[in-house]
This record gives C-alpha cells, sequence and structure tokens, in this order.
C-alpha cells in the first residue's frame, strides 16, 4: 500500500519533465540548428549573379556559426530545374533554395512547371536586389552611352545579339522589354546561366547583355565589358560613372535583378527562424555590407511574410510584362 503512494508522486513527476521537455523541443532546436552542414540550392551555373551574391554571404555565415553552408549548383531552364529539386527536398531545416527575380518571371514562361514558388517554399528572406545593367562588348559594339547604342541598334535591326541566362529569366524578359520601350530588334541568345552568357560577352562570341549588376561589377571594373546605363531611377552604389537609362533617354526602363532565399515547404519554424538570424547578421556586417556596395546594392531587409508579399506582387508585375513585350521561349 505504501509503495503504490509513493510511486504516484513519482509518476506525475514524470509526466511533467516528459512535457516540459516537448514545451522545450522548439526553442532546443533553434539553439541547436545547424548541427550538420546545410545546403543551399543555387539554380544557376556557378559564375553568375546568385553565386555573386550567395559565396560571400554562406561564406561569412560558416565562420560565423562554424558549420559549414554548402553551395548546390543545379542549372537548367532558366533556374526551374533546381527550384523544382529543391521544391522535393526534405523538408529538415538542412536545405534552402536561393533563387531570383526569375522564379516570379518563370510562372509566365513555363506554364507546366512542377512546383510554386509561391506555395511550395517558405519564404525567408530578401538577399540583395541590383538594377539591371546593360553591358557590351567593347570590340565588338561601337557605342559608349546609350544614345549610341540606340543609333547603332536602329541603322542594324536584327544584326546585333544579346545573351541572356536563359529562356524566361530577367535577362530575357529585360531584353524583350528594352526592344519593346525603345522599338528596336536584337536577337536573343539563350545560355544555361549567367555565367556562361557572359564568358561568352567577354570571349566576344556575342555582341550585348541585360545582366544584372551583381555579376557583371567585376568584368565591367575591369574593363573586359562596357557598362551602357543601369536600368534604374537612379546611380548605383559603387558605380557613380554608369549614367541611368532615364538619363540616356529611356526614362521607363527599369528593371532590377533580386535574389531571396526560400526553404521547402514543411521546414520547421524554428530552423527558418534561425536562417534568418543568422543571414540579419551576416549581412549586416561591415565586411558584406562592403562587397554589396562594390556590387551595386544596398543591404536589405525584408524577410518572412513579408518578403512573401513581395514575391507574389513580383509574379504579378512580370506576368503583366511578359504579356505586354510578347516574350516566348525561343
Amino acid at each position: 500500500m505504501n509503495r503504490s503512494r509513493s510511486s504516484t508522486p513519482r509518476r506525475a513527476f514524470l509526466a511533467l519533465a516528459a512535457l516540459g521537455t516537448l514545451l522545450a523541443a522548439p526553442y532546443a532546436a533553434a539553439d541547436t540548428w545547424p548541427a550538420k552542414p546545410v545546403t543551399i540550392v543555387v539554380p544557376f551555373p556557378a559564375g553568375g549573379g546568385t553565386d555573386a551574391f550567395a559565396r560571400p554571404l554562406f561564406a561569412a555565415m560558416t565562420r560565423n556559426i562554424g558549420k559549414q553552408f554548402v553551395i548546390d549548383n543545379k542549372g537548367g531552364a532558366g533556374g526551374t530545374v533546381g527550384a523544382s529539386i529543391a521544391a522535393k527536398a526534405a523538408p529538415d531545416g538542412y536545405t534552402f533554395f536561393m533563387g531570383a527575380v526569375h522564379h516570379a518571371i518563370a510562372p509566365s514562361m513555363y506554364p507546366k512547371l512542377d512546383y510554386s514558388i509561391e506555395s511550395d517554399f517558405v519564404p525567408v528572406g530578401l538577399i540583395s536586389s541590383v538594377p539591371q545593367v546593360i553591358v557590351v562588348n567593347p570590340q565588338r559594339v561601337a557605342a559608349n552611352d546609350l544614345p549610341g547604342l540606340l543609333d547603332l541598334l536602329r541603322k542594324n535591326p536584327g544584326k546585333l545579339n544579346y545573351a541572356s541566362a536563359g529562356n524566361g529569366t530577367s535577362h530575357h524578359l529585360a531584353g524583350e522589354l528594352f526592344k519593346l520601350q525603345t522599338k528596336t530588334f536584337i536577337t536573343h541568345i539563350p545560355y544555361r546561366g549567367a555565367g556562361p552568357a557572359l564568358q561568352d560577352l567577354i570571349a566576344g562570341q556575342v555582341d550585348m547583355m541585360f545582366d544584372g549588376l551583381g555579376s557583371s561589377a567585376a568584368h565591367i571594373k575591369a574593363g573586359r565589358i562596357k557598362a551602357i546605363a543601369v536600368a534604374s531611377d537612379k546611380r548605383a552604389p559603387g558605380f557613380p560613372n554608369v549614367p541611368t537609362a532615364k538619363e540616356g533617354g529611356v526614362p521607363t526602363y527599369q528593371v532590377a535583378t533580386w535574389y531571396g532565399l526560400w526553404a521547402p515547404k514543411g521546414t520547421p519554424a524554428a530552423a527558418v527562424e534561425a536562417m534568418q538570424a543568422e543571414m540579419k547578421k551576416a549581412l549586416n556586417s561591415d565586411d558584406l555590407k562592403g562587397i554589396w556596395t562594390g556590387l551595386g546594392t544596398e543591404t536589405p531587409n525584408l524577410y518572412g511574410a513579408e518578403f512573401g508579399k513581395f514575391v507574389s506582387a513580383e509574379v504579378k508585375r512580370w506576368n503583366e510584362v511578359v504579356k505586354a513585350s510578347g516574350a516566348k521561349l525561343d
């Protein structure tokens, strides 16, 4: 009898202890994440704009946390191959997806996508937003400014070409929008990413490109390609000598390339929140602020649901641009 009575408080204590463990689990997960390397799926080949921001950011986070963040390049089909792979990854907090504006354009260009950027991912945060820049190979294109380029294009319709990171990417749509607004014709040549496209531009295999400033920045500074104009209403940080399209006589031409981070749907909230906290710490460091300025952008502050709303608005906006431009897959 006495033995039975003495075991009752013990059972109650064990039950309370177990309940306390369950209640503490989310906090413990947040404190211990990451317990192993984290994979960042980048849906373009190395050398493009996504890589230009992914590598310094996740290198900084690796140093800060002491756990490795591994870049996994999965290029193809305008970034949609990598997005599809990431959408199907295990939602365990150890796979994230670094996409871009291209993924807000894709729903309008690829009607049979097997994922949704809005419903199959959890929005984590905006990493950067840079203006598109019109760049040319200086040996192939004898123009130093936007009026000179427009004159050349109008005198040689269809003879000049522009490279893009692939069908349905912002590079492609930026080119089609430019043609629409300036009433010019330039032949589109799609590649499997901005890196390969840039390499051919530098090598003189193509004439020009509508690129995100982040991936072109180093090549502009080195003189390998020439910046004609940025597609924004103000000059870009770190590039005060590159005029805007408005200054060149095309005031309505404004296109930005942005990059963001998502997690597969179902990823634990604690892991997402921990990732956001580490992103903020890295992005607000002096080192990364300096790198971002050198790549033509400022440090963003858009996370979670607000970033998700931004992406949805971009999907809608680019659908309208696709319809207006008449852009099609080549």
